[in-house]
């Protein structure tokens, strides 16, 4: 088997399901295998989710084991060359898994490969490549320097500043939303550190790639949405005890045997909680996912757009229907947006794909909302604000 794709599951059951049928679409010329595990979701998640996909391996725990565990449970049954891991509000592309397979081949040093992602408002996340987490790159970060000179390679080494996302590169540390190892980085890192609950496992295991002689290797070619605020709320308490936990997880399991840096990166990661921790204060708390629905502008071929219709009248919700084909300028769109002065968009996908949708995402003003539904599913979802809920339309809300 060439590919196996492992999916932790919690509480996020229709950004999942779309999850599913993107990546269903991307194996359709590969031999692969799609495994999840639910880390004991309270969100009706089995009950959906399991009969309407009859090939998924779904692995139901009764408490949650948290990301790495539950992802090293579904390795240990793996029997994919290649192992994904992959988050579940994700959005891939049908050329993604081709395109990384195809780059496992041309070098067999690359042990691990991430690839170029976007949120859902089309922004490039900067994590898609990134540097080790130094104190000096840390501290960069925490400051402000990265941001006020993000292609530098002196002040940007968080995210690989002066590296361009467009362009392919070994990197130090790839993001645990996409990973893609080969059975050589499998076998030499035996996956995650269950030491590491949430959040930090992918900078060890990238760090631990690269002690292993294997490459982490960044692939721009390829483009896929992380909605990324379904995974965590990065302003909550909980994202900062877990985040800046990790981290020390890290330094004291790397860099014993040179205090100087234990030192300086201990440091380095207190005032960087500090500073997380003053800056919720003066945050938003504001959910996003059940906000009221403005009018929505169904677009996609004629033959993919009665599910997503009939999810809107199910819902009350407003829309008119804007027909479209694989050839259609991402201007026309735009255009018959603003003319109706939608800020809202139902991504029909079927006979027009992921890649299309993708692309049109990256395009299209940054704050209105893409609402990805793949032809005949139950649910629409989507997301414009990285650091907050998605929004999801379902036929069972």
């Amino acid at each position: 088997m060439q590919l196996s794709i492992i999916i932790v599951n919690y509480n996020v059951q229709y950004f999942l399901e779309q999850c599913l049928h993107a990546v269903a679409r991307a194996c359709l010329h590969i031999d692969a295998e799609i495994l999840v595990v639910d880390n004991h979701s309270t969100d009706d998640s089995k009950t959906y989710l399991t009969p309407k996909f009859p090939n998924v391996q779904f692995f139901w725990s009764d408490k949650n084991l948290g990301f790495g565990k539950a992802n090293n449970k579904a390795l240990q049954q793996a029997k994919g060359d290649y192992v994904l891991f992959l988050n579940p509000d994700t959005i891939v592309s049908e050329n993604c898994f081709v395109q990384c397979l195809q780059q496992f081949k041309t070098n067999q040093h690359i042990g691990a490969i991430g690839v170029c992602m976007v949120d859902g408002s089309g922004q490039f996340l900067p994590e898609s490549k990134r540097g080790l987490p130094t104190a000096w790159a840390s501290f960069c970060k925490m400051v402000g320097l990265t941001k006020l000179l993000p292609t530098s390679s002196i002040f940007a080494q968080y995210y690989q500043g002066h590296l361009p996302a467009t362009r392919s590169n070994e990197v130090a540390v790839l993001a645990g939303a996409f990973m893609m190892l080969s059975r050589a980085a499998i076998e030499a890192t035996q996956g995650f550190d269950e030491t590491f609950f949430m959040y930090g496992e992918d900078v060890d295991l990238s760090y631990r790639i690269t002690k292993a002689g294997l490459l982490n290797y960044y692939l721009a070619q390829t483009t896929i949405v992380h909605f990324k605020g379904e995974s965590t709320q990065k302003k909550s308490a909980s994202y900062s005890q877990h985040f800046y936990g990790a981290m020390r997880l890290f330094v004291d399991k790397h860099y014993q045997k040179k205090p100087a840096q234990l030192v300086a990166m201990k440091a380095a990661i207190g005032v960087g909680k500090c500073m997380a921790d003053v800056g919720r204060l003066f945050a938003s708390n504001k959910i996003t996912q059940h906000h009221k629905h403005e009018k929505i502008l169904v677009v996609g071929a004629a033959e993919d757009v009665a599910s997503a219709t009939n999810i809107l009248d199910h819902q009350q919700i407003q829309y008119e229907v804007f027909l479209i084909n694989a050839k259609t300028a991402f201007q026309s769109i735009i255009a018959a947006t603003m003319a109706q002065q939608y800020t809202q968009i139902a991504a029909c996908i079927g006979k027009i794909g992921y890649q299309f949708y993708i692309a049109f995402l990256m395009q299209m003003p940054k704050n209105w909302l893409l609402l990805f539904h793949y032809t005949n599913s139950e649910s629409m979802v989507g997301s414009n604000n990285k650091n907050e809920r998605g929004v999801f339309i379902s036929m069972q809300q």
